[in-house]
């Protein structure tokens, strides 16, 4: 197969959709909602509760490549976090911490000191007027189940809202939540 017969697409996944084309229960809200492009699939995943940016291809020697935490790509994500997180919790998490008999990589954590420009959530996070929240943007090299969610409870710092914002050089800058568009070939450069 030439390469020019593989499909590319950037997609921000919102909250409640599941990354996959299956639905498995009526209920269920999958990519078929929101993508028509046959033969695509998913680079990884998202949690159906995190949004943000999902890579979906048909060339299955990059989703490896992509996947595999062993070519270590970065992935950063802005996480909306109960409380504001201390000096501490933040060193902690840059130099990895233990979640489920695992000690996660050193990652590239810190505080956003403004809270970053993102469309609502539907529903919104639960607010509580007496608990302020900050977000913080972290940066990994892995991605196992629900990580960065374990990393920041396991400082003390639940998680209340995930955004992913970039996969290697590839960024969702402002794509609009719930739409999709296929790569530039400059970025399939950036990630092939």
């Amino acid at each position: 197969m030439m390469a020019h017969n593989f499909k590319y697409i950037i997609f921000h996944k919102p909250y409640g959709v599941l990354s996959q084309f299956t639905r498995e229960l009526p209920e269920h809200v999958t990519l078929k909602d929101y993508i028509d492009v046959p033969d695509v699939y998913p680079v990884g995943r998202l949690d159906w509760d995190s949004e943000g940016l999902l890579l979906l291809t048909n060339d299955g020697k990059l989703q490896h490549h992509i996947a595999n935490p062993r070519f270590g790509h970065q992935r950063t994500y802005w996480v909306q976090v109960e409380r504001i997180p201390d000096p501490v919790a933040i060193a902690k998490l840059g130099q990895g911490v233990e979640i489920q008999n695992y000690r996660t990589l050193p990652a590239q954590v810190k505080l956003l000191l403004e809270e970053p420009i993102v469309g609502e959530r539907y529903p919104p996070i639960r607010f509580r007027k007496n608990v302020p929240t900050a977000w913080l943007e972290m940066t990994l090299k892995e991605g196992k189940n629900r990580q960065v969610r374990r990393m920041t409870a396991a400082v003390g710092f639940p998680a209340l809202r995930l955004i992913r914002v970039r996969i290697a050089q590839l960024q969702l800058d402002d794509l609009p939540v719930g739409t999709w568009r296929y790569l530039s070939p400059v970025e399939v450069n950036l990630i092939v």
